[in-house]
């Protein structure tokens, strides 16, 4: 669940203590990410101010993150791997703020719009699914779990791949549950993509699901995932019966096709 991070956390592991803001900067300026408005990313201490969040990423790059806390660090290290997709959202963000104005994080007050309600989602605890195979994403939207997971198994290994993006499902794969349930952006994709190279597949689908980001307009949109249900993500997977288990895999509705997107 965490490969995505990978490339960026391994640069890490000498610190003996937490890093400083300063250290994940480091990180930030090599890779030099930038918001949809152009203005360099860095990171800020937590203060009060009359932007929101969202919005003063976007208009001045300054992100705020607490030292010490995983769910600011894995919110960084997105960025770092999914640069395009997380400006993307930010972008979006905080336009949909200037025409419903309201607040930028879930809690502060009831009167968010359902587009915000997606893009929340989807940064919090999204996934992204892609397959060369449009069965597969069938299966995945029609909550078909045991039929996509185990009876097509061999197919998902050599047509389907899901990579994790939300910080807060980072957050909680330190952890794995059986429950754990993210909510993914479906997209269809070569085979070529399927199987090219970790770094280049993750920056093809970074580009990919930037596209999309435009068309999130309800979280209805994305489809459940039962994480643990990915083959080779949790040990008691490689067993028919774990995808009996209704209380998990739920049945539901037929949720809404996403847009084709480029990779059709």
């Amino acid at each position: 669940m965490l490969e995505p991070l990978r490339a960026s956390a391994v640069r890490l592991r000498s610190h003996a203590r937490w890093p400083a803001r300063e250290d994940l900067q480091i990180l930030l300026a090599e890779q030099e990410v930038t918001t949809g408005s152009g203005a360099r990313l860095r990171l800020v201490a937590p203060s009060a101010g009359t932007l929101s969040y969202e919005s003063r990423i976007y208009l001045h790059g300054e992100m705020q993150c607490r030292e010490g806390e995983w769910h600011d660090f894995f919110n960084l290290l997105v960025w770092l791997a999914y640069p395009r997709t997380k400006a993307a959202l930010n972008e979006a963000h905080h336009r949909e703020s200037l025409r419903a104005p309201g607040p930028s994080t879930p809690g502060e007050a009831p009167n968010r719009s359902r587009v915000r309600d997606a893009l929340t989602v989807f940064d919090e605890s999204g996934a992204i699914a892609v397959s060369s195979d449009a069965e597969l994403l069938d299966d995945l939207r029609s909550f078909g779990w045991k039929r996509l997971f185990w009876e097509r198994r061999e197919r998902v290994g050599a047509c389907m791949r899901v990579h994790l993006f939300g910080h807060a499902m980072f957050e909680k794969a330190l952890n794995p549950y059986v429950g754990l349930t993210a909510h993914a952006l479906l997209l269809p994709a070569t085979q070529a993509l399927i199987t090219a190279p970790p770094a280049l597949q993750l920056a093809q689908i970074d580009t990919l699901a930037a596209r999309e980001i435009g068309a999130m307009t309800t979280p209805q949109a994305l489809s459940p995932l039962p994480l643990l249900g990915v083959p080779g993500w949790w040990p008691e997977n490689a067993a028919p019966a774990f995808y009996d288990d209704e209380a998990y895999f739920r049945p539901g509705r037929l949720r809404p096709r996403s847009s084709p997107g480029p990779g059709r």
